[in-house]
């Protein structure tokens, strides 16, 4: 026998290679070929598909505590050679073994385990190089499942009786398997006394006997009491037996021997018979066949004559509908051609544009059948139409852009439509756009029909109407200001010249606010409107820029009222509305619109510079009013209006700024005159400016007077400061008189404007420490040496201990008595000089009861802070105590 891959001591050491790790033991390792059956069907044949593939069986054990488990473990070779594990199954789960009946050779085997039953695909097919292998394999295995696991799977397709043999003349070469010995370590031990145990049970199944005959196999078999020592005997008894069976069956055969000739006669005369009707049923198929084959030919005939017929009735119905649409009737010919555009034609003109984009849309895909499209009928037809088309959209452009001109030029030619002497007029569309309206359907089917053609006429419809608006709104401005009386303001608020007392104009100049919104309130409703009319009269597709019954301003315009459908030329062709808009189209409206609208705004302009020359500080109240009316413009169509209105506030800031700058350059001019004492004059003049602007704010306009405010209060604060370094010895005076004055003429606006507010707490600051270096200056004056010896006994403290202070040349008790004398004697009338000093110098007298208590205040300090360090340098040493002080000047 050739030596088996059992005995491979290399193969075995590399699948321990490959396992190495898990703790376990390899009992057994072979070679086996994998291949796949179909599920329960054992005996299948492997597909093309379904190629063997080289693989190595590895049974392997590991103990665990008292257990020792048992595994069946599938290596497979990976790409360099080398084994690697594949598949891993435990043989606790093993249920049946089955050797593939299909197979000859017997070599064939599969493995089922009952923790794979669920699985729907067939388990694999182990083929064995001989029968010897699989024996010592599947030996292996059973006598692990019986001493490991204290029972047998089935066993299915294996002669038992033959197994046992087997086993018995290769008890030397069969394999090693695991018993547990007393010490509870895994040894091989002998396979060939396995099936001799009288306590073995391996169950045989075969799938071609019945239930009944497998029980009286069991039953005959348990008569015998057979050991491995018996099996040549029960062999030899099997073989007797069979052979007095076919002895039986042979002369049982021979006893019917006349019988079957019987059978045989009758069998040969009923093939007769039947050769005879096949002959017959041969003939008379033949004639069916030719018989089939000429109705065949009969039916195709018919069937094509039929098909004929019934595609010539669709061929004449398809042609006579391809005639209707290349007809065209006479009238629109007609009306296309050579028709008037008159209002009382309007209606045949629309019927024939109408019949006119239906015939080139029949004859465009998908409504046209492409088949139709190569004809010369319909190619001269497409022509004809193109020409039509062409011809009508030019004489309809033409008609449409003169009539725009005739519109304004008789609106303009009359008088009675704009502003006159004494009389302010406001401009009336309504007449305008309801004859415009009476072609707005034509505009759509124009539109429909070469949408190229909207351009020119856009053009010169936004030509002559900006004619109009133009003439309208310099005529209303001019009336506008003309009309208006109002008394001019001065525009020098804050100059610094003294000579004549300057008075401030508070005359009433609303009207000019009053004129400017009149002139919004009627112009900015009336290009929206007009802008709105444009973008949906000339087929832009963009939404409604104010929806009918809207508002444009917050106030309802009287044009609304006048016509509120003017916007509904939009449902002329539902078919044409879309809820969208394209970026290009919303830019050529704006383009549009720019040529519509374009040169009105030098008339808004006009108005705002004229009210700035009557009075600068109505730029506040024209800068809110501007702001309203910015706030009310949402739709995006009206791209113009709101750059016009952006462009107004734009000017109206410029004009302020102009004024605040103007305001700053004639604060800045006082720094240039002589010597100036007491309160500046553009002080309490700002006050009265701030006073004045507050009352114009509207709106929006906070900033604005904020960053005024800002620029004003920041140059009055740096030129105070200019003003008083110019005179050094009088500057703190100079600065806290100013910044009082300040602060008294802006405390009641300060209360409620934030800006004024900040500025007020920045005079307060500045106040004080203006106040406190005035202060100081008249203390040390008069009391010079006291305080400067303090300052020498301050320094000194920093270096040596207070004990060597009177030790210290100049700080001796003695120079101490001197300074009192000197300073303390006659004290009163040193703060008498005092006071007279810090009066001398004030313009402003209601301030000097405030700053004597603090100059008071600020002595006692002093003197507080004196005493002090006397009695920690000096101990007892008598000078006047601060209560005498208090006394003293509680008596001033």
């Amino acid at each position: 026998m050739a030596k088996s891959s059992a005995d491979d001591e290399e193969l075995r050491r590399a699948c321990e290679v490959a396992i190495e790790g898990t703790k376990q033991t390899v009992l057994m390792s072979i070679r086996v070929a994998k291949s796949r059956g179909i599920w329960g069907k054992p005996g299948s044949k492997l597909g093309r598909g379904q190629m063997a593939k080289p693989r190595v069986l590895a049974i392997s054990a590991k103990e665990k505590g008292q257990q020792t488990r048992a595994f069946l473990r599938v290596l497979k070779y990976s790409t360099g050679g080398v084994l690697e594990p594949a598949k891993l199954y435990k043989l606790k789960h093993l249920s049946k073994v089955e050797v593939v009946t299909n197979d000859p050779s017997g070599c064939t085997f599969t493995l089922g385990f009952d923790n794979l039953r669920s699985a729907s695909v067939a388990p694999p097919q182990w083929t064995m190089r001989n029968v010897d292998d699989r024996n010592r394999l599947l030996l292996c295995i059973l006598n692990l499942c019986k001493d490991v696991l204290g029972r047998l799977p089935k066993v299915v397709g294996i002669d038992v009786v033959e197994m046992a043999l087997w086993a018995k003349e290769n008890s030397q070469n069969t394999a090693a398997v695991i018993s547990k010995q007393k010490g509870g370590n895994l040894q091989a031990v002998p396979v060939a006394a396995v099936e001799a145990e009288a306590d073995m049970r391996v169950t045989v199944e075969r799938e071609l006997v019945s239930q009944a005959e497998e029980e009286d196999m069991e039953a005959l078999l348990g008569t015998y009491v057979i050991g491995i020592g018996e099996a040549e005997a029960f062999s030899e008894r099997m073989k007797r037996e069979l052979q007095a069976l076919e002895a039986a069956n042979v002369h049982a055969i021979l006893e019917n021997e006349p019988l079957i000739d019987e059978v045989l006669q009758g069998l040969e005369s009923a093939s007769n018979c039947v050769e005879d009707m096949d002959e017959w049923l041969s003939i008379f198929n033949l004639k069916l066949r030719h018989m089939r084959e000429d109705i065949e030919s009969i039916e195709v005939r018919n069937n094509k004559l039929e098909m004929q017929s019934v595609n010539n009735k669709v061929l004449i119905e398809q042609l006579d509908k391809l005639l209707e649409k290349l007809r065209i009737p006479s009238e629109y010919a007609a009306s296309l051609t050579s028709g008037s555009f008159d209002e009382a034609r309007m209606l045949q003109n629309i019927e024939a544009c109408e019949w006119l984009t239906n015939a080139l849309r029949g004859l465009e895909a998908p409504n046209l059948d492409p088949s139709y499209a190569k004809m010369q009928a319909v190619k001269e037809k497409q022509a004809e139409l193109d020409k039509l088309k062409t011809t009508f959209v030019r004489r309809a452009s033409e008609f449409l852009r003169d009539y725009f001109s005739s519109l304004v030029d008789f609106m303009i030619s009359d008088k009675s439509y704009f502003s006159q002497r004494g009389q302010l007029k406001r401009p009336d569309h309504a007449d305008l756009r309801y004859k415009c309206r009476t072609y707005a359907r034509l505009l759509q089917h124009l539109k429909s029909l070469d949408k190229n053609c909207l351009g020119p006429l856009r053009k010169a419809y936004c030509t002559s109407l900006n004619l109009l608006l133009r003439r309208e709104a310099r005529e209303f401005a001019n009336e506008l200001r003309a009309s208006t009386k109002a008394s001019r303001n001065p525009t020098v608020w804050l100059e610094g010249s003294t000579g004549s007392s300057q008075s401030v104009n508070n005359a009433d100049t609303s009207t000019v606010s009053e004129a400017y919104a009149k002139m919004l309130t009627i112009f900015i409703p009336l290009l929206v409107d007009e802008s709105s009319f444009f973008a949906h009269f000339m087929c832009f597709e963009v939404p409604a820029l104010v929806p009918p019954g809207g508002l444009a301003n917050g106030n309802k315009s009287v044009q609304d009222e006048e016509d509120d459908d003017d916007l509904g030329i939009m449902d002329i062709d539902d078919n044409d509305n879309k809820a969208g808009k394209s970026s290009s189209e919303l830019e050529a409206l704006n383009d549009s619109l720019h040529d519509l609208l374009d040169g009105i705004q030098e008339d808004f302009y006009a108005v705002v510079d004229w009210a700035y020359k009557i009075d600068p500080l109505r730029c506040i109240s024209m800068h809110g009013i501007t702001e309203r009316y910015i706030s009310g413009q949402k739709a995006d169509a009206a791209g113009f209006v709101r750059i016009l209105l952006d462009d107004l506030e734009s000017r109206i800031s410029m004009q302020f700024s102009r004024f605040v700058d103007e305001a700053c350059h004639q604060i800045e001019r006082n720094e240039r005159n002589v010597r100036q004492l007491g309160v500046l004059s553009y002080i309490p003049r700002f006050a009265t400016l701030a006073t004045r602007m507050e009352q114009y704010i509207q709106g929006q306009s906070r900033d604005l007077v904020d960053q005024a405010y800002t620029k004003f209060v920041s140059t009055m604060f740096a030129t105070l400061d200019k003003i008083a370094q110019a005179e050094p010895k009088y500057a703190d005076i100079m600065l806290l008189e100013n910044y009082a004055a300040f602060q008294n003429s802006l405390y009641d606006l300060a209360n409620v404007v934030p800006t004024l507010a900040r500025f007020y707490h920045q005079a307060s600051e500045s106040y004080e420490q203006a106040c406190t270096r005035h202060i100081n200056v008249i203390i040390h004056n008069q009391f010079e040496r006291l305080f400067q010896f303090a300052k020498r006994i301050e320094d000194l403290m920093y270096t040596i201990t207070p004990e060597e202070i009177p030790f210290q040349l100049g700080l001796s008790k003695m120079d101490l008595r001197k300074v009192v004398k000197s300073s303390l004697s006659g004290v009163d009338k040193s703060i008498t000089l005092m006071y007279k000093r810090l009066q001398k110098n004030l313009t402003s007298d209601e301030l000097l009861p405030s700053l004597w208590d603090k100059c008071k205040k600020e002595f006692l300090d002093k003197y507080d802070s004196f005493h002090q360090l006397v009695a920690k340098i000096y101990g007892d040493e008598a000078i006047p105590s601060v209560t005498e002080m208090k006394a003293i000047l509680a008596s001033m």
